[in-house]
């Protein structure tokens, strides 16, 4: 006979980046993390910020607090909210199940009055109305009227599998209107360092071609070299 397991399993240390860490992806584009990562880190473009972010602001960078719910539970994210952090973003792995709800607004408002800096799921959520009231950030799968269980099992604060890519409470999460992304802990100094080199890189393209560049340097240099044919 298979024993039946716990219907919640909570990781006892749950570890976090330092401060500055965390200040240092503030403001700062996915896109950019992306190239810092050289092109790692994007969760799946299914996982999309609440109604494309036109009624709420979807931008965050916090601390990954993972929960596994599995198919149609919400159990272990109501679990979360006893573990949150300010400035947490929690990531909730439904199994990319979109047959009902993976939460709706009430969750999301004790959310954020435990001062979470958003949530992000893989699958959809409820109440439309009520999360852009909220005001937290989110991403989600889409929006369903569809109503959860709370069964278990579950587990908060382990590694996850969520929109093809493993999260780990202590990750960090960067997420706007573009997708969301993640920088796992062992990378964070490393991804910073990049990232500023990135960003300096990004800014001079975006002045030439404020300034009117029609076509990049590159570009001109392989089209002028032997690596390209011409033919009638």
């Amino acid at each position: 006979m298979i024993e039946a397991p716990p219907k919640l399993t909570i990781r006892k240390d749950l570890r976090r980046p330092s401060e500055a860490q965390i200040a240092a992806f503030q403001g700062v584009a996915t896109g950019f993390v992306v190239d810092a990562m050289f092109g790692a880190g994007a969760l799946s473009l299914n996982i999309q910020p609440l109604g494309g972010g036109q009624d709420l602001d979807c931008n965050a960078a916090g601390t990954a607090l993972t929960a596994e719910c599995g198919a149609g539970d919400v159990l272990a994210v109501f679990a979360s909210l006893k573990f949150i952090r300010p400035g947490d973003v929690v990531v909730s792995s439904f199994a990319a199940h979109s047959g009902c709800a993976a939460g709706g607004d009430g969750l999301v408002g004790m959310m954020k009055n435990c001062g979470a800096a958003g949530f992000v799921t893989d699958g959809p959520l409820r109440d439309y109305p009520g999360l852009v009231s909220v005001g937290l950030p989110v991403w989600c799968t889409g929006i369903t009227p569809a109503s959860p269980h709370m069964s278990g099992p579950g587990a908060v604060g382990f590694p996850i599998q969520i929109g093809a890519q493993e999260v780990e409470t202590g990750d960090m999460i960067v997420a706007d209107r573009d997708g969301v992304v993640v920088v796992p802990f062992e990378r964070l100094d490393e991804v910073i360092e990049q990232l500023e080199r990135i960003k300096a890189a990004e800014l001079a393209q975006d002045q030439k071609v404020v300034d009117g560049m029609r076509v990049p340097e590159w570009v001109e240099h392989l089209l002028a070299s032997d690596e390209v044919a011409f033919r009638e």
